[in-house]
């Protein structure tokens, strides 16, 4: 323990105590401070940093928006297809699915865009409630009445409209579309599920 105190007591004395206007005057003379980045040019350079990584334009940001629908959409499409045809002991042919896909995907990629940019306005609402109504009704019927040509022919599209209008309606008009669907097919006698 002595020699831990003598230690101690030897470094007191080795240290050099020089006055603050001496210790400025070195920091100055070498430009030490010039080298440190200041807060201002710190919030500066996150600012510009933010800036690069955010340097989406509200165009492009709609574009990924409507992307992100777009697939699970025209996924949905194809699925609606593959079943339809398997419902009726069909096994669907690959062109016959391309064929049905080549011009299904650009209009849900147009349809989706334009209902997601303006999904806020009141028009758009209105609009997406009458398709999910109407659609969802057409559905239910043609799947209860229709002949299975024309349901193989009008559900799958159909299906995906109602399906995205559904979604993309705020939460009250789409449950309000979903229970008058399920009054339509509860009066007319129809089944959900066949």
């Amino acid at each position: 323990m002595t020699r831990n105190r003598k230690n101690v007591a030897s470094e007191k004395q080795d240290t050099v105590d020089i006055p603050e206007d001496e210790q400025w005057r070195i920091i100055n003379q070498t430009g030490i401070l010039k080298q440190v980045p200041r807060a201002a040019d710190r919030e500066q350079r996150t600012t510009e940093g933010s800036d690069e990584e955010e340097g989406l334009s509200p165009f492009a940001e709609e574009v990924f928006s409507a992307a992100m629908l777009t697939i699970p959409m025209s996924f949905l499409l194809l699925m609606m297809e593959i079943l339809v045809h398997y419902q009726y002991g069909r096994r669907p042919e690959t062109r016959e699915l391309v064929d049905r896909l080549l011009p299904g995907v650009p209009i849900i990629s147009l349809f989706v865009f334009y209902t997601n940019r303006y999904k806020l306005d009141k028009w758009v609402q209105t609009a997406l409630f009458f398709v999910a109504t109407f659609g969802g009704s057409r559905l239910v019927w043609l799947i209860n009445r229709g002949n299975w040509i024309k349901v193989m022919q009008q559900s799958p599209p159909l299906a995906t409209a109602w399906v995205f209008a559904v979604v993309q309606l705020n939460l009250l008009p789409a449950c309000v579309s979903l229970l008058i669907v399920t009054a339509y097919s509860w009066y007319t006698g129809l089944k959900l599920i066949p």
